[in-house]
């Protein structure tokens, strides 16, 4: 009995009677670099198994242990990505926003925004089930509009311009045709000076979008029906001239032959310009 009392005493007494606990070993500078790429790349078998939801908890790990070194920052870069490939696009964001704002002048700032850009372009919400374009948020789509051109501006050589040109012309053609669409419901309610503020902004802003001779005969079909007929001649002219082989010259020359046949009438209803 009293060796097993002993014994016990001992375990509870646990390290402090053999003597001090040891010691971490220090490790030099190097070794410590080394050490987090190790670490780091045992982390990326997870992101390559497309672990989404393991990844941001290995990674928040090598950012614990080795903060300070590059592996740490890539460590959260791959925590955006693992958001982004969530479909958290609003995390993901805030993820990339955080490396830039901690490490603005790192080789991987390029490449975070370009995902920022991604993010926005990918939260735009356009679906089958989406409510009428004149309905519906756009906040997303005109994010991505600033970001893409912000992006091109500082990065005109980078490798994936010409994904980003699709999806700039992609926003705008949006952003242009929402527009539209209000400029005409203005328009279909007799609020002339409101539908022609649209459409004159839509003009001036989303240049080669593929709309402008829509949004021209949308002009002199606004401008026709406030009496202005000879300004409204020019805008139809002018989709004839500039986009000949349009569908939207078929209703510019229509409308140009109601204006010949009655060149001072009073303002009045005239056929709805086809959508496409």
């Amino acid at each position: 009995m009293q060796a097993k009392a002993a014994l016990l005493l001992l375990v509870l007494a646990g390290p402090a009677t053999f003597g001090c606990k040891a010691e971490k070993r220090a490790v030099s500078a190097a070794e410590f670099q080394r050490n987090a790429e190790a670490a780091y790349n045992e982390a990326l078998v997870t992101f390559y198994d497309r672990d989404w939801i393991s990844v941001p908890v290995v990674m928040e790990e090598v950012k614990r242990e080795y903060a300070g070194t590059r592996f740490a920052r890539l460590a959260q870069l791959r925590i955006a990505d693992a958001q982004f490939h969530q479909g958290s696009y609003p995390e993901s964001i805030t993820s990339y926003r955080e490396f830039l704002r901690d490490f603005p002048n790192d080789t991987e700032v390029p490449y975070a925004r370009y995902r920022v850009v991604l993010c926005h372009f990918q939260a735009r919400g356009e679906s089958s089930v989406a409510p009428p374009l004149e309905e519906r948020d756009l906040a997303n789509v005109r994010d991505a509009d600033e970001a893409i051109s912000s992006f091109l501006k500082d990065y005109p050589a980078y490798p994936e311009r010409s994904r980003l040109e699709y999806m700039h012309a992609w926003v705008r053609g949006m952003l242009a045709r929402h527009e539209l669409y209000v400029a005409r419901y203005y328009l279909n309610r007799d609020n002339f000076e409101a539908a022609l503020s649209r459409t004159e902004y839509t003009l001036r802003t989303y240049r080669q979008t593929g709309l402008e001779a829509e949004a021209l005969v949308l002009l002199g079909e606004t401008q026709m029906r406030r009496g202005e007929r000879g300004a409204a001649r020019e805008a139809f002219e002018l989709v004839l001239v500039q986009y000949p082989s349009s569908p939207f010259a078929v209703p510019a020359r229509n409308f140009i032959a109601e204006i010949e046949r009655d060149p001072y009438g009073p303002k009045m209803a005239v056929p709805t310009t086809p959508t496409y």
